[in-house]
């Protein structure tokens, strides 16, 4: 007899736990006969009930079950929909957005300096020229940064996986496709608006992005030509050209002024520290593939401190030079924005020391470094 009600008890259970399992189980996209059949269920059983409620609301479930069928449906409506979402996500990334405000930044900067130095000649006929300078130093920029990507491909699986092409989102061959373009299409725009010379400077420009990646040259490989090669293309062509530019456009011959001697030597040796310390979330990487840079033969601890030094160098030259050129600058901003970002570097490089030079510490760093690369373009026009 206990043996028969026993056994009779656990088929009881067991059914219930059927019943609960239909109740839980992933929703349908028929949500409201779900919900109905759901709170069908629920009254008929008490006990099971009880033990539903501990886990989850019925009206939270009837939310959920509703959101679920919703997103399945949304998710699944246009599969080209989600494909072309998903193309410009591996294009964004594929442009690499720092660079590209980078060089956003420096352009309408050194743009805004020669009008704010020529404000009679400035015309409406000039934003458009402006503008398509900008589009074509934005496919330079890309075609740079995608042709170092497609030689990169193992080395960025280890450095930097979130990368298109070595998170797979995008295929070599769709790679080359893009940089091509980027390359055409910046040198359609340059030779048909910006004349022989800031063509050829242009030209000058993708050839030494390309010799810095591209074999058998890869000059990345040698850490000095390295970071020699980004300061000249980053800081002398972009801001030279850009001016050179600028005053052609405005029927001016080429001048150099005070302030854009200064950011010119300004940010040429910001982007020799840029050059030095992009290698440093890198290292493990590096090594692995047998790429020479400073911070695989230095130690990353000693290049963090050679960064922020010649950052430190170049924050104290800019203060020296607002006190020695009074009439050239704007003190009253030049002096005390330029001691507030080195005091600011020092505090990151401090917290880099604290962190004991993590890899999550090091990127922080880098990132700064940036930060303050696009801060010194935001102010210049004003100094």
């Amino acid at each position: 007899m206990e043996l028969a009600f026993s056994s009779l008890r656990f088929s009881s259970h067991q059914q219930n736990a059927d019943r609960y399992k239909k109740l839980t189980a992933p929703p349908s996209c028929n949500a409201a006969n779900l919900v109905f059949k759901s709170s069908n269920n629920l009254s008929s059983l008490p006990g099971l009930r009880k033990n539903f409620s501990n886990t989850l609301s019925y009206r939270n479930y009837k939310h959920t079950s509703i959101r679920a069928c919703s997103q399945v449906g949304t998710a699944g409506s246009d599969p080209v929909l989600d494909k072309i979402s998903q193309f410009k996500d591996a294009f964004w990334r594929f442009l690499r957005p720092h660079t590209i405000r980078g060089t956003a930044l420096g352009s309408a900067s050194l743009v805004t300096r020669a009008l704010i130095e020529n404000p009679n000649l400035i015309r409406w006929s000039l934003v458009l020229k402006a503008f398509s300078g900008l589009i074509a130093l934005i496919c330079g920029n890309g075609y740079i940064v995608g042709i170092n990507q497609i030689y990169d491909i193992g080395i960025d699986k280890v450095n930097k996986p979130y990368l298109p092409i070595a998170a797979g989102d995008l295929s070599v061959q769709s790679a080359w496709i893009l940089v091509l373009l980027f390359a055409v299409a910046g040198l359609l725009i340059v030779g048909l608006n910006f004349g022989p010379f800031i063509t050829s400077l242009y030209c000058l420009g993708l050839f030494l992005g390309t010799i810095y990646s591209v074999p058998p040259f890869r000059l990345k490989r040698f850490a000095v030509i390295a970071f020699l090669i980004i300061a000249t293309v980053r800081g002398f062509l972009l801001n030279y050209g850009v001016y050179y530019a600028t005053r052609a456009a405005l029927g001016l011959s080429f001048e150099w002024s005070s302030p854009v001697a200064f950011i010119t030597t300004f940010v040429t040796v910001f982007a020799l520290v840029i050059a030095i310390t992009k290698d440093l979330p890198d290292v493990e990487g590096d090594r692995k593939f047998q790429i020479s840079t400073l911070a695989t033969k230095l130690g990353v601890r000693n290049i963090a401190f050679l960064g922020s030094g010649l950052l430190l160098t170049n924050y104290i030259g800019a203060v020296v030079a607002a006190i020695y050129m009074p009439q050239a600058f704007r003190s009253s901003l030049m002096i005390p924005v330029h001691v507030i970002l080195a005091s600011c570097l020092v505090f990151q490089a401090w917290l880099l020391e604290r962190a004991n030079y993590t890899k999550e510490a090091i990127s922080a760093y880098y990132r700064f470094i940036w930060n303050l690369f696009y801060a010194e373009y935001i102010i210049f026009p004003f100094i």
